[in-house]
């Protein structure tokens, strides 16, 4: 693990101070980098220190820690969230956004062991590790508490076609939620869960030239600006601790998902 230092240390202590994982692209760029815009204090969480210093550089004399991490690997997450104790002190908000897909369009019967493990580590045991340790800081911090959001996906209520692996982690994904939302009660840590379908990324450009339906058809579908998901999230962060966006879904207004799609 290594951490790359953005700005000046002294102003982090003034800060609302987040965790993004998945910082390097997609959503939680556009996550992160809203945050840094309203003035969070972020630590960038990525496998790829380069992608994290481009997320960092959006937002100029933002106040961000880069640091390397694969979520899937507990060593990684302790030391990330180290990190962040010795950076800012503590932690008020866990994005918990890092994902995969894992490979697409391929058939059930045909997935292979180490592509559903692969998934597996990254969609679900990453995102209760960091919930984990996240978790941990909010309730020994003075003050107590803090905010998980966790990335479910349209995924968590219904699948794609050839999807086995990345549904069923988006499914416990929800579990996950409830579970921390309950338990967090006592110490003054909400939890919620944001649901997204066809935001513009790089994960969804085949979306817009055409995607796999269920009726067997290949057909293009709507996206949205990922923009609007990453204002989502920071309604979310910044509300106060005595409310809670239990469950959030934010669309494509016309995607294939409500009714018959």
């Amino acid at each position: 693990m290594n951490t790359v230092r953005t700005t000046d240390e002294g102003t982090a202590g003034r800060q609302r101070i987040a965790v993004v994982t998945g910082a390097g692209s997609g959503i939680g760029r556009a996550v992160a980098a809203e945050l840094l815009r309203a003035g969070w204090s972020l630590a960038l969480a990525g496998r790829h220190p380069e992608t994290l210093e481009e997320t960092a550089a959006l937002v100029p004399g933002g106040d961000a820690l880069a640091v390397r991490a694969d979520v899937s690997r507990p060593e990684d997450v302790t030391a990330l969230f180290a990190a962040v104790r010795d950076r800012f002190g503590r932690l008020d908000l866990l994005f918990n956004n890092a994902g995969t897909f894992g490979p697409g369009g391929v058939p059930v019967e045909e997935l292979s062991y180490d592509a559903w493990r692969h998934v597996v580590d990254t969609n679900l045991n990453g995102a209760f590790l960091c919930a984990q340790a996240a978790y941990r800081q909010m309730k020994e911090q003075e003050p107590q508490g803090g905010r998980i959001i966790n990335n479910g996906s349209i995924a968590a209520h219904t699948p794609r076609p050839h999807s086995v692996a990345y549904t069923a982690t988006k499914h416990a994904m929800t579990g996950l939620t409830k579970s921390l939302s309950l338990d967090g009660r006592a110490y003054n840590i909400a939890v919620g869960q944001i649901d997204i379908g066809n935001a513009a990324t790089d994960m969804t450009v085949r979306m817009q030239t055409g995607a796999l339906q269920a009726n067997g058809e290949i057909a293009p579908e709507p996206v949205m600006d990922v923009a609007d998901v990453a204002r989502t999230v920071r309604h979310m962060a910044e509300l106060p601790l005595e409310a809670n966006v239990q469950f959030a879904t934010v669309m494509a207004t016309a995607m294939p998902y409500v009714g018959r799609g």
